[in-house]
């Protein structure tokens, strides 16, 4: 196919129905298929893709909005993926141009991988920070925190949406409320009868990958990421604000080893809404 007949192939709102198309995109490019976050990100975002004539996807990404119902605060950029065939020719600038398009004048937040980064500082984007990624079987130990988690409850959810919106700096309903369907686990820190923190653990692939992760402080998100660990098998995933030092120095000694670094990039804003000191990992890195 050639690069004119590839820019007049339109650019479409996707749905549930595309789903398997973009696990196989995911795979197509060596990305695991992901079906579980793909469900989740086409649902509580807005998904945009191309199709190929010949069958399947060419490109595809996913936009999570957070804050006033069509009017959103920010919105983040997640799965960006042109089809290894259609690679090089511009597709995911143009799907890129296209979102940016979309969204007016909506801030916008991603995590770039090294090979994706220059497109979208051509494209304005501005790097703001950095996530680490952390992967491993998590190995119990050390001095007791002193911090009391446990599940969260039906009843906790107005007080996590009210925390969250809080440490976020948006309101991010329609996401935090799919949680509970979503995660295997969902976790709060609490202390004198008030939620100081909450994690939650979910399916990807072999691993639990554990975020939001949102707390008081290091220590208080070490007792959450120690409680998710004590109630799975699995390895566990994460992507941490290298800011936070202390947690990342503490995880590693817990046998999570280093897997990748993203740039985190915002448009429109010079830095993130919120309190990043209570931030410490995303749902993940396609959701902001």
């Amino acid at each position: 196919m050639s690069t004119p007949s590839l820019a007049a192939l339109p650019i479409r709102r996707l749905t549930l129905r595309d789903l398997t198309a973009c696990a196989d995109l995911s795979e197509d490019r060596g990305w695991p298929r992901e079906e579980h976050k793909w469900g989740f990100l086409l649902t509580a975002g807005k998904g945009f893709g191309i199709d190929d004539p010949e069958g399947g996807l060419v490109a595809a990404c996913v936009i999570t909005e957070y804050g006033p119902w069509g009017r959103p605060d920010l919105g983040a950029v997640g799965m960006v993926l042109v089809a290894g065939r259609h690679a090089r020719q511009g597709v995911g600038r143009r799907l890129m141009r296209h979102v940016v398009s979309t969204m007016g004048t909506t801030p916008l937040t991603l995590h770039a991988t090294p090979n994706g980064r220059p497109l979208y500082e051509e494209l304005g984007f501005k790097v703001t920070g950095r996530a680490e990624m952390l992967k491993g079987r998590f190995t119990p130990g050390g001095p007791e925190s002193g911090v009391f988690t446990r599940a969260a409850a039906a009843e906790d959810l107005p007080a996590i949406l009210r925390l969250d919106e809080e440490v976020f700096g948006a309101d991010r309903t329609p996401l935090i409320t799919r949680l509970p369907a979503f995660a295997d686990q969902l976790r709060v820190a609490e202390e004198d009868g008030r939620i100081i923190g909450y994690a939650t653990a979910w399916p990807n692939m072999d691993t639990h990958v554990v975020g939001p992760l949102v707390a008081r402080d290091a220590e208080t998100a070490k007792a959450l990421i120690s409680s998710l660990a004590a109630h799975t098998d699995r390895p566990l995933r994460t992507d941490i604000d290298v800011r936070h030092e202390a947690l990342l120095t503490w995880a590693k000694a817990r046998g999570l080893a280093s897997v990748a670094f993203n740039a985190v990039m915002t448009y429109g804003i010079p830095d993130l809404p919120g309190d990043w000191t209570r931030r410490f990992a995303p749902l993940t890195v396609a959701a902001g």
